[in-house]
């Protein structure tokens, strides 16, 4: 008895330590995965931006030289322009939409409501690059759709993916198409829990639709239209897709079509200036924490009434 004793003990504690770390097993996988494919590219890309390499040779360490660069880079600061405006051209209407279609869709006359919704919101389902070349088609410069309205009513056509302002548009009119219906699925959702008396008595008081969306939908929904502003501005500055499929060879930055996020492509991947690749990305970071910090400060003064 006093042999078998001890063994009991130790298969105790055996079990005991399994329990133990089963636990830790069981979640091991996800840090393993966020160490290989997050935490090691965002070191690895910081050590690339304070070094030279072609993907192939011997890491070279430049110190800041890579950004010294960045900074007096013009191409850099016209693709900064290229996607700020492309952001304001597609998201401000975008957002706006969606709000309105979701307002119009709580109204109680409306319906068919899921149907609508599921249309609405297919979009953002369907392949960004499957919309892009659909959007291609229908602006292209030669045979497009776009270009043969026009014709029909004698206008001349235009060069929808050549010049500039034109490029930004269509990009742009992707973005819209896109996330519309999802915003509008986010903001529906704020709308149907916003209390129904505060619709009752907008309207005993006599209030018109458009009066209680500005007065009462509005304003309840600051907090959650603070999110959307925040979500699509950190998006819309890395837009690269839309352009990249639209505008496939020749992209340049004064041609419009080149977004950060595409002329980091084309340094570190095409011309193979990973480094320098590198400190493009660092400076995109630092753009989306510089207008993510903006917004919610802005709109988060205004949802505090101040």
């Amino acid at each position: 008895m006093e042999l078998q004793q001890p063994a009991a003990t130790n298969k105790e504690k055996r079990h005991f330590d399994l329990d133990k770390v089963a636990p830790y097993i069981a979640v091991a996988p996800f840090y393993i995965l966020f160490l290989i494919f997050g935490l090691f590219p965002v070191v690895f890309s910081a050590y690339l931006a304070v070094s030279k390499w072609d993907g192939l040779g011997q890491i070279q360490y430049l110190g800041m030289d890579n950004f010294s660069r960045l900074i007096t880079d013009m191409d850099f600061w016209l693709s900064l322009k290229n996607t700020l405006i492309i952001w304001a051209i597609g998201t401000i209407p975008m957002l706006f939409m969606a709000l309105v279609l979701a307002f119009c869709l709580n109204l109680k006359f409306i319906k068919h409501k899921e149907f609508l919704k599921s249309v609405l919101f297919l979009p953002n389902i369907t392949s960004v690059v499957a919309i892009s070349i659909l959007f291609g088609l229908i602006f292209s410069n030669f045979n497009g759709l776009a270009n043969g309205l026009l014709g029909v009513f004698g206008l001349k056509p235009i060069k929808w993916l050549t010049e500039p302002g034109w490029v930004r548009v269509v990009i742009a009119s992707v973005n819209i198409w896109q996330y519309t219906g999802y915003n509008m699925i986010i903001y529906l959702t704020g709308i149907i829990r916003i209390p129904g008396d505060l619709y009752e008595a907008a309207r005993m008081d006599g209030a018109s639709n458009p009066q209680i969306f500005w007065n009462v939908t509005i304003p309840q929904l600051k907090p959650i239209i603070l999110f959307t502003v925040m979500m699509s501005t950190i998006g819309g500055l890395q837009i690269f897709s839309e352009a990249q499929v639209l505008v496939p060879s020749g992209a340049t930055p004064q041609g419009g079509a080149m977004t950060i996020v595409y002329y980091l492509y084309q340094t570190a991947f095409t011309q193979h200036q990973f480094g320098y690749g590198s400190a493009i990305a660092w400076g995109l970071v630092v753009v989306i924490m510089f207008f993510s910090l903006l917004n919610w400060f802005i709109t988060t003064k205004r949802v505090k009434g101040a």
